[in-house]
């Protein structure tokens, strides 16, 4: 479990309401995409476009990120300009630990801005899915900056998702250490996949709560992305979290069963240390009683005594062995 504060590559687009090609300007009137490589040069961007928006913007949005906890939030500034703070998370195989960033976006009625800390890759698979093919007219086609939006809160969701499927890869290959008894105690490395997967569910569920008010709209006011998608998408965050919650609930299953295990394990040692011992006290008591100097002791000048005590040792123990074997113990 990490935080990264790594910043991507800068960049500028257009894209137009009707399929446009990412990067080309459309006829009409594209939509320009400003992406800023940090936090600080997406509020100069801002400030630029507009002061007052970027009051509005540091007030509202940008002073509720929390540097160690995951947060997210969606504010109408106006009627025009939608403002959405939200972590982003991916998974490191090398390491198996689940990082998070923050992605910070700023649509308006032409123009969206955005900036992307960490290597989740939002922005990336945004640009993926507008430069993919489309129809070029179709009846009730989103504007270019809700294409842009919806490409980026699409993207967020299928990191998240990408991010599931390799902590549930990562569970099973702990399942299978977990039941190889010749591999060291895995309960480390449990609890360090239970560790990732609650970093996971902390950045997801934030930005599950805050994706209906991307709906909201008035009679002035234009959703981001219609609301069937939105609750579609949503239902694709609930998903996810179900998911991770049952691979959690998986890890706390093969925990219990490793105790259980470790416990049978040390009974099965204890039922041979306690055989062993009975073993070889067997041999201490029949000298004891041999060894004791009473004066009218049977057999003590007995000529077959000390090979008949000798055979006596070595017959009960053999025949405490088979017992101990035959009712399982050794």
């Amino acid at each position: 479990m990490a935080d990264e504060e790594t910043g991507t590559v800068a960049g500028e687009w257009f894209v137009g309401a009707h399929g446009a090609p990412v990067g080309a300007a459309d006829a009409a009137h594209p939509a320009r995409w400003v992406h800023a490589e940090d936090r600080s040069e997406f509020l100069a961007v801002v400030a630029e476009l507009d002061p007052g928006l970027h009051e509005r913007l540091a007030a509202s949005v940008v002073t509720r990120a929390a540097p160690h906890r995951p947060v997210a939030v969606v504010r109408w500034l106006d009627d025009d300009w939608v403002a959405v703070l939200t972590p982003t998370v991916w998974f490191t195989e090398d390491d198996r630990q689940v990082h998070t960033g923050e992605l910070g976006v700023l649509v308006g009625p032409d123009a969206v801005l955005t900036f992307e800390t960490g290597a989740a890759r939002v922005r990336d698979r945004a640009l993926e899915r507008l430069r993919a093919p489309g129809p070029a007219h179709a009846p009730g086609r989103p504007s270019g900056t809700q294409r842009v939006g919806l490409a980026l809160v699409l993207g967020l969701v299928g990191v998240a998702s990408d991010v599931e499927v390799a902590l549930g890869d990562a569970v099973a290959d702990t399942e299978r250490v977990v039941f190889d008894r010749r591999t060291a105690d895995p309960v480390q490395r449990l609890y360090d996949l239970k560790r990732e997967i609650t970093e996971a569910r902390r950045a997801l569920l934030p930005m599950a709560a805050e994706l209906p008010e991307l709906t909201e709209t008035t009679d002035s006011r234009r959703a981001v992305a219609d609301r069937r998608t939105l609750e579609r998408v949503a239902s694709t965050v609930e998903r996810i979290d179900r998911h991770l919650d049952a691979h959690d609930d998986l890890l706390s299953d093969m925990l219990q069963v490793h105790l259980s295990q470790v416990s049978v394990r040390q009974n099965e040692d204890m039922r041979k240390i306690s055989a062993w011992a009975a073993i070889l006290v067997y041999p201490t008591v029949v000298a004891g009683v041999y060894g004791m100097n009473f004066t009218h002791m049977p057999e003590l000048h007995w000529l077959l005594g000390y090979p008949f005590a000798l055979a006596l040792m070595v017959v009960g123990c053999v025949v405490l062995y088979r017992v101990f074997r035959r009712v399982g113990w050794l």
